[in-house]
C-alpha cells in the first residue's frame, strides 16, 4: 500500500539454497548453448567497466542488481510498454529464483534491431560494449534476451505467454489439422518492412492462386474494436501459416509455431533467443526470400500432397513451443544467460546515481487496467523449489560448424525441390 519495496526481499544472506532439489536429467534445451557463443567475445578479456558504459549510448535503460535487489536507471522511453514488461520479467526472475542471481549491470536496448556490429571490433582489445536486446544479426554481437511479450502486449491484448499458449493449444484441440483450410495463412502489418509489403502480391487475385491468404491487421481499428479480429487463439485455422520479419525479427513466431500448422519460415536475417534451436524440416518448411510466391505455392501443394508429413513439422514445431519454450524454460534462459554474464565481471557494480530501486510492488501497485491484469497474470507467486535445467556446454568448434552447415543443406535441399518441380 505504501508502493515501497519491502525490507525484507531475500537476499544472497537469507535465502535458503538447500531447499532447492536437483530434477535428475534436467538438461536444458539445445539452444541454451549459444549463451557461450553469445558471450564469447569477453570470454578471454572478461567485461570492464569501461565496455558496460560504452553500452549507454544505445541503450534504454541501466539495469543493476545488488544482493537481491534491483536498482534502475532510465535513459530514453522505449516503444509502447516494451521497456516496462522488460524489467518486470526481471523483477519476476528474481521471485522465481530469489536472492539466486549474482551481482551484475547491465544496458538494454528496447529496439528491434541489434545494434554492436562485429565489423566494429575485428581485435579483442578493447571488447565490444555489452549491449542486451531481443535479437542479433550474423553481423552484430548484442546479447540476445527474452522479449517482453512473454509477460504480456498490452498494446495489441496479447495475453502473457503462459495464458496465450493455453488458449492456442485450446484451439488446436477444436480444430484438428485435416480439418484447417488447405492454404498457407499471414495475418499483421505489412507496412513496417519492404519484404512485408512484398507478401502481399502473394494474395489471390483473378490472375494467380499463390496458395496463400494473407490479411492487413489494423491495429488501429483493432483497439477501437475491442481487439475481436486480432485474438491469437482464433488464427490456427489455416494447414500452413506464414512467419516473416518486420522490422527485424518478430515476435509473432513463437505464436504461429504453436499452432500445429506447418510453419513456412521466410528465410530470416535475425535470431531470437529461441530459434536458434529450431531445424528445418523438423519443425519448419524453409521459404525463400527473394521468390516468395513461388516458394510459397510449391510448399502448400508439397504439404497438401504429403499431409502425414506436413502434418508432422506442424506438430514438431508445436511441441518444441509447448515442450521447449515453457515459461519455466524462459526463466532458465534468463538465470543461465546473467549468470553466465557476471562471471565474466571483472569489476564489482555498484548503483549509480540517481538510480531507484524497483521491486514487483512499485511496479504493479500504481498501474490500472490491463497494464495491472497482465502484470498480476504473470506475476510470480512462490518462489520455485527446483534447481534451473543444467546448462549444457559450449559447442567445440567442428560441432558448431557441423551444425551450422547441416541446417544450411536442408534449406538448400528444399530450394532444390522447388527448382525441379
Amino acid at each position: 500500500m505504501t508502493q515501497t519495496c519491502p525490507a525484507n526481499y531475500p537476499t544472497k544472506q537469507t535465502h535458503d539454497r538447500h531447499l532447492y532439489h536437483r530434477i535428475p536429467g534436467n538438461e536444458c534445451p539445445s539452444f541454451f548453448r549459444w549463451i557461450h557463443e553469445d558471450l564469447r567475445p569477453w570470454k578471454e578479456i572478461g567485461i570492464t567497466k569501461d565496455m558496460v558504459e560504452r553500452a549507454r549510448q544505445d541503450a534504454h535503460f541501466h539495469l543493476v542488481i545488488l544482493d537481491g535487489k534491483v536498482y534502475l536507471e532510465r535513459f530514453k522511453p522505449a516503444y509502447q510498454t516494451r521497456d516496462v514488461f522488460t524489467l518486470w520479467g526481471m523483477l519476476q526472475l528474481l521471485r522465481w529464483y530469489p536472492g539466486d542471481l549474482p551481482d551484475l549491470e547491465l544496458m538494454f536496448n528496447c529496439n528491434d534491431r541489434p545494434i554492436v556490429q562485429s565489423k566494429d571490433f575485428p581485435h579483442p582489445k578493447p571488447g565490444p560494449p555489452p549491449l542486451f536486446g531481443y535479437c542479433r544479426h550474423r553481423r552484430t554481437l548484442d546479447l540476445v534476451f527474452p522479449d517482453w511479450s512473454f509477460w504480456g502486449w498490452v498494446e495489441t491484448n496479447i495475453k502473457p505467454w503462459k495464458h496465450v499458449l493455453k488458449d492456442i493449444e485450446e484451439s488446436n484441440k477444436r480444430t484438428p489439422w485435416s480439418d484447417r483450410k488447405p492454404y498457407a495463412y499471414w495475418r499483421g502489418n505489412p507496412y513496417v518492412a519492404q519484404a512485408r509489403k512484398d507478401l502481399l502480391k502473394c494474395n489471390v487475385t483473378k490472375e494467380h492462386d499463390w496458395n496463400t491468404r494473407v490479411y492487413i491487421q489494423d491495429w488501429g481499428r483493432e483497439t477501437k474494436q475491442g481487439y475481436k479480429d486480432s485474438n491469437l487463439a482464433d488464427q490456427c485455422t489455416h494447414r500452413y501459416k506464414i512467419y516473416i520479419e518486420g522490422q527485424a525479427w518478430s515476435v509473432s513466431e513463437k505464436y504461429i509455431l504453436a499452432c500445429n500448422s506447418m510453419t513456412l519460415l521466410i528465410k530470416p536475417q535475425y535470431m531470437d533467443f529461441f530459434t536458434r534451436g529450431l531445424v528445418p524440416l523438423q519443425h519448419y518448411w524453409p521459404i525463400r526470400d527473394n521468390k516468395k510466391c513461388t516458394s510459397l505455392k510449391v510448399a502448400v501443394e508439397w504439404g497438401n500432397n504429403h499431409t502425414e508429413k506436413a502434418k508432422a513439422i506442424g506438430e514438431a514445431g508445436s511441441r518444441f513451443i509447448y515442450e521447449d519454450l515453457k515459461m519455466e524454460h524462459v526463466y532458465d534462459y534468463m538465470y543461465h544467460l546473467l549468470n553466465e554474464y557476471a562471471k565474466l565481471f571483472r569489476y564489482k557494480p555498484t548503483v549509480p546515481k540517481g538510480a531507484v530501486e524497483l521491486c514487483s510492488e512499485t511496479m504493479a501497485c500504481p498501474t490500472k487496467g490491463t497494464y495491472k491484469k497482465f502484470m498480476l497474470d504473470s506475476m510470480v507467486k512462490s518462489p520455485r523449489r527446483a534447481s534451473p535445467c543444467s546448462l549444457p556446454p559450449p559447442y567445440d568448434p567442428p560441432s558448431l560448424e557441423a551444425l551450422i552447415e547441416s541446417k544450411a543443406n536442408l534449406t538448400w535441399q528444399v530450394e532444390t525441390w522447388e527448382d525441379e518441380y
